[in-house]
């Protein structure tokens, strides 16, 4: 295809518009050619487009940030990601506030191109504020759909972190352990004090993941990685 005829044919591409059933193929065209700024997911097949995100929002984000980069970073093999459109499936394409994903070249289940994430990430956090209907409604039966293993909600307005496990195709929630420390499964080493995370507290974030981190569970699991990366 020429430049001219490419140019011509964005140029008839018909916007996107909330409520539009759409394919994730025909979806993700038009949301290249959207205006900057633009913020849109495919939920089951219908374009969802969220107002912007407050400062209320991006504040509670950035501790969720913290913790998983500090993970990231004493654990090869492992991604964090923020707001990057991933394709589930034909038709699912949300846009999770932050995910964690273990690399494909360590055996993880996604695959990464210039456009997007697609594959089903280990572990996804949404921040959920004016979308918590649609992060604890339509997108999480996404998420249990497609296979999420891990799904945590840093719900604001009342506050309170959930945190949701895969259990034979259904995402149940569980309570937090002894002291009231959640313990990821996919992610060994991988803890979450949620009264910290309410309160921004990136200190006590990492303190407590420091004691996850020297865990042998999390020595074995960055051991297997290794090994996984070495064998591909």
């Amino acid at each position: 295809m020429s430049t001219t005829e490419r140019s011509v044919r964005t140029a008839t591409l018909a916007p996107l518009v909330e409520g539009q059933r759409l394919d994730q193929a025909t979806f993700h065209e038009r949301y290249e050619q959207m205006p900057d700024g633009t913020r849109a997911e495919l939920i089951n097949g219908v374009v969802h487009m969220p107002s912007p995100v407050g400062p209320e929002h991006g504040r509670a984000t950035i501790p969720a940030h913290v913790w998983l980069s500090y993970y990231q970073e004493n654990t090869p093999g492992v991604d964090v990601l923020d707001n990057a459109s991933t394709v589930l499936d034909v038709r699912r394409e949300p846009q999770p506030d932050v995910q964690l994903r273990i690399l494909p070249e360590y055996g993880g289940r996604t695959q990464t191109d210039r456009r997007f994430v697609r594959g089903v990430p280990e572990l996804i956090v949404e921040v959920s504020h004016t979308t918590r209907f649609t992060d604890l409604g339509p997108k999480f039966d996404d998420y249990e759909r497609a296979g999420v293993l891990e799904y945590v909600v840093r719900a604001l307005d009342p506050d309170e972190v959930l945190w949701f496990f895969l259990r034979e195709g259904r995402l149940v929630e569980l309570p937090s352990g002894s002291e009231g420390i959640f313990r990821s499964e996919s992610f060994p080493g991988l803890w979450l004090d949620p009264r910290a995370l309410i309160e921004g507290n990136t200190r006590r974030l990492r303190e407590i993941l420091d004691r996850g981190l020297a865990t042998t569970e999390h020595s074995a699991f960055v051991a297997r990685l290794a090994a996984a990366r070495a064998g591909s």
